[in-house]
This record gives structure tokens, sequence and C-alpha cells, in this order.
């Protein structure tokens, strides 16, 4: 039986993680790149069966990372995520969504280690337009995905980017919408939002872990050509207010949503991205109402 090696950059965060979890279940051996105190919590359940390489910034400390850990397939999805930014935080984009993987890139090329899946983001394409980034974190995503199509063309690097869309799921610690509606169910105050027009494509953090899974096995068998680009979207998406209107069906309460509370945001989006093309033989298999199933614990009697 074949052993595959995966190393992981972002293996801490909650797509991360779940993936590693994933290849671990399924036999990997697994490399997790991590940086000076990083939080471990979403690892610490399997933080025991995979190797841990801390990078300190520098490129002949991720050279010697890759060199040691030898991967079949590097998953890249390391990343900072800011809506919004100020000057302070340029360097901090920069440094984490280009310099940080072109760092990864020159090592793979070094060491001959060939196949990457990337993470890019949907928000690369505002107003569904080939390339119009909504802020700068998609501007620094976009940046890093040419850099990648370099070594690809020239460095014979074989490269899918997974571009994803609103990810949600069980244990997710991030401040999102889902966590938002828990607080205001458990403690009854208002939120106010937006009017609440805009389009929002969710999908389950399991369908996004098999989307990763699948885009590595079709690395492995050789079936990618060039650098493909993937769209990971549920292909049903919603106006936020049904989202919401939906949560409360679910959990048997009425909401105290302030709509119109505030304005949108600066390069709100309004509408998602339908171009992206979508991986051979993936599509999502988490039914919406399921998916809110798993992640609350106040849903009593919805019936679809």
């Amino acid at each position: 039986m074949t052993i595959h090696k995966a190393l992981i950059t972002g293996g801490t965060g909650f797509v991360g993680s779940n993936l590693a979890r994933r290849l671990v279940r399924d036999g990997w051996q697994v490399g997790i790149i991590t940086i000076p105190n990083d939080n471990l919590d979403q690892i610490k359940d399997f933080a025991d069966q995979v190797k841990l390489y801390v990078h300190d910034g520098s490129t002949d400390r991720m050279h010697a990372i890759v060199a040691e850990a030898q991967p079949d397939v590097v998953f890249h999805l390391a990343s900072l995520f800011l809506s919004e930014h100020t000057p302070a935080d340029i360097t901090r984009l920069v440094s984490s969504n280009v310099l940080f993987g072109t760092q990864l890139l020159e090592a793979m090329a070094a060491q001959g280690v060939a196949k990457i899946v990337n993470t890019g983001t949907s928000w690369q394409h505002y107003e569904n337009k080939p390339y119009s980034p909504v802020n700068l974190y998609a501007a620094t995503k976009q940046a890093f995905e040419d850099i990648l199509q370099y070594y690809v063309e020239a460095r014979d690097v074989q490269a899918i980017t997974l571009k994803l869309f609103d990810t949600y799921g069980p244990n997710d610690p991030r401040p999102k919408l889902f966590h938002l509606l828990d607080k205001i169910a458990r403690e009854g105050t208002t939120l106010a939002m937006s009017p609440g027009e805009q389009m929002i494509d969710l999908v389950h953090i399991d369908d996004i872990v098999r989307a990763f899974v699948m885009a590595a096995e079709r690395l492995m068998a050789g079936e990618a050509s060039g650098h493909e680009k993937y769209g990971v979207s549920s292909e049903k998406p919603m106006p936020l207010k049904e989202l919401v209107e939906l949560y409360g069906c679910m959990i048997g309460s009425q909401l105290p949503i302030e709509w119109g509370g505030r304005p949108y945001r600066d390069r709100e989006v309004m509408v998602t991205c339908t171009s992206l093309s979508i991986l051979a033989g993936w599509s999502p298999e988490i039914r919406l109402e399921d998916g809110i199933r798993s992640v609350s614990s106040y849903c009593i009697s919805y019936v679809s």
C-alpha cells in the first residue's frame, strides 16, 4: 500500500486543520508548517499524528522544511484575511499572502516537489468579472496566483487552485455569521445588519475538504494540465436575509435583526461569481439545512 505524504500550510486554521484531520484518517503522512507561537487548538486532538515544522520567516528555513518533508503534494492554505485594511496591515498582508507562498514555491522547485493545491478566493472576481479584487486581501491572493503561474511555466510545478466562497462547519472558531446568530439567539440582543440583499454561497467544510483531496488525487494521477483553477461553490447562493430567516426557522426563533441598521460595506459582494469551472467529479453533498444543524445547538423543529 502506497503511503502519500502531504505538507500543509495553514494547517492550524479552520479549513486546513479539517483537511489535515481527513488526510491523517485516510493514512497520509502529514506535515504542517506553523509559525512561532501558532495557536494549535484546532489540531490538538491529532497533533501527535502529524509532524510540525516551524517556519521562522526565512527562505532558507523554507528550503530545509521542504527538503525534509519531501511531500507528494503541498496544500497551500495559509493566508491573512482582512476584509478591510489599514496602512499598518500592508506589510503583514504582502508577507503572509505573497512572500511566504513564493518562498514555498522556490523551495518546491529546488527540491523537485512538483505538485501543489493552492487556495484562492471568489473575492478575486468582484461583480463576476474575470479579475476584479474586492479588497487588498483578494489582490494579494491574485498576486500569488500570478507568481504561481511563473513556477508552472518555468519550473515545472503542477498546480490546481481552488477558489473558495463562504465556508462553515462545526467547531469553526472564526466570528462568522452563524456565531453571531447563535449569540443573539442566546442573549436576545438586537443585531444591526445591512439590508441583506447580498448573495451568500455557503459550502460545508466536509465538502471543501473533499474538493482538496480530489484535487490532490487529480495531480497525483497526472490528469492535471498546467495551472487549473476551479470554484468550490454550492451553486445555490441565497440572499443573506433569506439565509438568516432560514436559520431562525430552524431554531424556532424570530431573530432580533435590524435590517438596514448598517450600510453595505465598500465594494460589498452583492452577486457571487458564477463563471468558475467546477472540479470534475466534485459537487456539494451536504444540504444547507443539514449543515446548519451541524453547527447549531438550537435547531429544534424545522422540516424541509
